[in-house]
């Protein structure tokens, strides 16, 4: 069965979306779920999920082609609304594909669209693939979108919060311009955790129905003498 349809079956016996069972007066605490599982996805619509992160095995081939595309600075910058069912993905990195390993990548970020799409009943999904040798969103803050799937094939992983290390009175102007580190917003510094490469997180935002001020707070990660690039790819509900 393709992993898509699967995850799509898991959502509820009748492979309804469960988004709207929870009571809209229930805000227990959220929480985040890490997994190997790849239809442990689909716990996203729990009420108190922001956050699933499939941890993956990283393909040898695919590994090489990541490390040679970033070494040899081979740039991509792409925004753009995607049908997984119409688009041709050879157009995505056409500069990449005399590279080992790029078959592999470019069927990866092809499954990663579907699954995508199917899980949330999507036609089109917001596609980026970024290239990246600074931090994109280097402070703390939450999506204003539905949900957002995030995957760092190369480089540093999207650093987050869980709920009970951070303020979130202090998001946003509530910093009163001072930097994540002294503004009061993290609680427990120890606590930042990171996405390994590979993984595939997804992310709640404000637009959620009944998520308003539970979004996950995550920032994009400062790159370093040894991971000075990565290879980033986020997909959105439109």
């Amino acid at each position: 069965m393709p992993v898509a349809h699967f995850l799509r079956q898991t959502l509820s016996p009748a492979g309804q979306a469960v988004q709207h069972l929870a009571p809209p007066w229930l805000h227990s605490p959220m929480k985040s779920l890490v997994s190997r599982d790849f239809a442990d996805l689909a716990d996203i619509y729990r009420h108190n999920v922001n956050l699933c992160l499939l941890e993956r095995t990283f393909p040898v081939d695919m590994e090489h082609f990541v490390y040679t595309a970033l070494a040899r600075k081979v740039g991509v910058e792409i925004s753009l609304r995607i049908d997984p069912l119409q688009f041709d993905f050879g157009e995505i990195w056409p500069q990449a594909s005399v590279l080992p390993g790029y078959q592999t990548w470019l069927d990866d970020v092809e499954m990663l669209v579907g699954a995508f799409c199917d899980l949330f009943e999507l036609r089109e999904a917001g596609f980026r693939l970024y290239t990246l040798d600074k931090a994109m969103c280097p402070r703390f803050h939450v999506d204003r979108v539905p949900a957002r799937l995030i995957c760092s094939y190369g480089g540093i992983g999207t650093e987050w919060l869980p709920e009970y290390a951070l303020d979130r009175g202090k998001l946003g102007m509530g910093a009163c311009g001072k930097p994540d580190d002294c503004s009061g917003l993290i609680l427990d510094p120890t606590a930042i955790r990171q996405m390994p490469a590979y993984a595939v997180g997804l992310m709640k935002g404000e637009h959620w129905e009944g998520n308003e001020g539970r979004g996950l707070v995550h920032r994009s990660p400062a790159p370093t003498a040894v991971q000075p690039r990565r290879l980033l790819l986020t997909l959105d509900m439109l």
